[in-house]
């Protein structure tokens, strides 16, 4: 064995756990429906890292007597850093050839934290949660892990060797393993408080995650191999406890895989699961190593996939989201393709990277130079990233790109007027346009989705004798019904208040017409939406004369200017293939749209008004739509393409459209 050189006895339940938590992360990752909780995948990996690393370091101490820092680091700078760089090279290399400027530059920014491990402080610094939709762009997204265990291992050295005592020539066995059941207790409190009240930071922050290290160290304290520092104690219960164990533990670890999705809050106490499940199968392992749990995981074809999980981990995640840029498609077979073109590539990683490299004594005997090395290696790397950042930045700053940056804010003038107050108070404030004396009032009123409509409506009733207000809150639906308001996490009561204020204000005015309008997509029931739309149209269709009820608009699966943009600078190879659209059908949509129409029958003075087949001709949304960008968002319409449908909603209500004004651009922000 080189100097240097420290290796463990060889446990095949280890590799074939190895194999379980990769195909976990991959399965999860490709869109198994039944796997949406794979991610616990990588708490695996952590509880074996720190169980590992402890005996790699413990197994030194005991032969030296001390710790050879530049000998650990060197050791894991050789395992894992060379394929780390060949990854992230190689996909920025893909990633400014296959996406847009725009695209590319969060890319470089990440692959810059990337190569230096520290991507997972980026990410929580950010606010870039790994859950949510817009975090599936990014092709580093998956380096957070292995940031935390760099970052793992650059303190783990130094802890031991002074929880050991070595500074004071001895060695205190069980001062260690008080220090590792406090790193345990506090690491575990503080990721359980953070995770209610910052999430982010306890997912991806090293100290937050530091307790699942330390309980894979614990098992190696307690467990070890005979002679070496301690020998488990082995009777004819202990190994029918460690059969036992290894099953709990499996069903431990695949409960949560089965169980948990995007939506729980996690890590917190739900992390425990696949923790103690890890803990349970590394104790079987050490009781009965041939039996039971350990058995099956010692299968080899399963020791084969855990040789090659980092690899594989590092190839699998960039390759689906190349493979989505290219495709645009999701399909299960596609998806199965690119699975298994990232495990091809993760076993010549394996082969042609690690294999070679993890037995080449130069490193050790050149450790500083090596370090050195790889430091500047490092440097190089993170500078010609941001290069490649700054030069992405540039040209999505171009003039071809302006019209999408102008399209995010082609909004109502309402939202400048301070007309929306949102959730931050139940005021009621009215833009009002026309002569205050007009003898005909129209009033536009609902949510966010009513709003967009404004331009339109303001268009429409430009006629001397009109007046036009609208009265919005963003997010509160025009529906009598309790809602749980999940962006502010509690009731949006500034929501009930203000729609009882606003229906009061318009039964006083007693319009002529009354428009309502309000998304589609809150969860309400069939009978909050049917009884919570009938209590408030039974109050304000008293004072309206005519009331119009607007259909929700479709959504678009994607951001209409964000998609353009993207397009228009990716190649046209690729272009010529792909399009911003979706198809305008929506289960959901349909049953608000019949509950809202059977609703409205009660009423004789009340219609629904659906626009829909005009935003979307032929069943299908698109982006942009003979020149004009139709969406602003996902979901709202620019005000531009909503006042050029104006004629068609006049139309709609049995409404001479006026002749335009020159007023009429004034209507809508630049």
């Amino acid at each position: 064995m080189t100097r240097g050189e420290y290796r463990l006895g060889y446990r095949g339940d280890i590799e074939g756990l190895r194999a379980v938590a990769i195909l976990l992360v991959v399965c999860a990752h490709a869109g198994v429906p039944w796997l949406t909780g794979g991610f616990v995948g990588v708490d695996i990996f952590f509880v074996l890292s720190g169980f590992l690393i402890t005996g790699l370091l413990l197994q030194e101490l005991e032969a030296t007597g001390g710790i050879r820092f530049s000998d650990f680091y060197a050791r894991r700078l050789r395992r894992l850093f060379p394929a780390l760089l060949v990854m992230v090279v190689l996909v920025s290399c893909a990633a400014s050839v296959v996406l847009a400027p725009g695209e590319q530059v969060e890319q470089a920014r990440t692959a810059a934290a990337a190569v230096f491990s520290v991507s997972n402080i980026r990410f929580a610094v950010a606010q870039l949660d790994y859950f949510s939709p817009g975090s599936e762009g990014n092709l580093f997204l998956h380096t957070w892990s292995l940031g935390v265990e760099e970052q793992f291992y650059l303190v783990w050295p130094v802890l031991l060797w002074w929880a050991l005592g070595c500074g004071h020539g001895q060695r205190n066995i069980t001062h260690l393993k008080w220090v590792m059941i406090g790193v345990v207790i506090l690491s575990a409190l503080a990721c359980l408080l953070l995770t209610t009240r910052e999430q982010l930071v306890a997912f991806y922050m090293m100290p937050m995650r530091a307790w699942q290290f330390a309980a894979g160290a614990l098992i190696w304290i307690y467990f070890r191999k005979e002679g070496e520092f301690i020998a488990p104690v082995r009777t004819g219960e202990a190994e029918n406890a460690g059969f036992w164990l290894g099953w709990l533990g499996l069903i431990m670890v695949a409960g949560p895989a089965l169980a948990f999705d995007a939506h729980v809050a996690y890590p917190g106490w739900r992390a425990l699961l696949p923790t103690f499940g890890t803990m349970a199968i590394l104790v079987s392992g050490a009781l009965v190593p041939f039996r039971g749990a350990s058995a099956v995981l010692a299968w080899k074809p399963l020791q084969a996939i855990g040789k090659v999980s980092y690899a594989w981990y590092l190839w699998h995640w960039p390759v689906l989201l190349l493979g989505y840029a290219i495709t645009e498609s999701r399909s299960p077979w596609l998806r199965a393709v690119e699975v298994v073109l990232s495990f091809a590539l993760a076993i010549a990683s394996y082969w042609l990277i690690e294999r070679p490299l993890r037995h080449s004594a130069q490193w050790l005997k050149y450790r500083r130079l090596a370090l050195t090395g790889a430091i500047s290696v490092m440097a190089v790397t993170a500078v010609l990233a941001m290069h490649w950042g700054a030069n992405a930045w540039l040209k999505s700053r171009g003039p071809e790109f302006h019209r999408y940056a102008r399209a995010h804010s082609d909004a109502p003038v309402i939202y400048g007027m301070g007309c929306d107050d949102w959730y931050h108070s139940d005021h009621v404030v009215m833009c009002s346009f026309g002569s205050a004396d007009a003898g005909h009032t129209a009033v536009l009123m609902g949510d966010s989705i009513a709003g967009q409509w404004m331009p339109a409506f303001a268009s429409i009733f430009q006629k001397q004798d009109w007046r036009f207000i609208v009265l919005t809150k963003s997010s509160c639906a025009m529906v009598e019904a309790p809602f749980f308001y999940e962006r502010i996490g509690r009731e949006y009561t500034e929501c009930t208040s203000w729609r009882a204020k606003a229906m009061r204000q318009v039964a006083s005015l007693k319009p002529d017409i009354l428009v309502l309008g309000s998304a589609s997509t809150y969860g309400f029931t069939q009978a909050q939406w049917m009884d919570g739309a009938a209590s408030v149209l039974s109050v304000l269709s008293r004072a309206a004369t005519q009331i119009y009820v607007l259909r929700g608009t479709p959504h678009l699966p994607f951001d209409g200017p964000d998609c353009l943009a993207v397009h228009h600078g990716r190649p046209e190879w690729l272009t010529s293939t792909q399009t911003c659209g979706a198809s305008m059908m929506d289960e959901h949509g349909e049953l608000v749209f019949k509950w809202l129409t059977l609703t409205s029958g009660h009423f004789t003075n009340v219609r629904m008004l659906d626009m829909n087949d005009v935003v979307c001709p032929d069943g299908r949304c698109m982006a942009e739509r003979n020149g004009m960008i139709v969406f602003r968002d996902s979901q709202h319409l620019t005000a531009s393409y909503a006042q050029s449908i104006a004629p068609r909603l006049a139309e709609r209500m049995n409404l001479r459209f006026p002749e335009r004004s020159r007023v009429i651009g004034a209507l809508t922000s630049p």
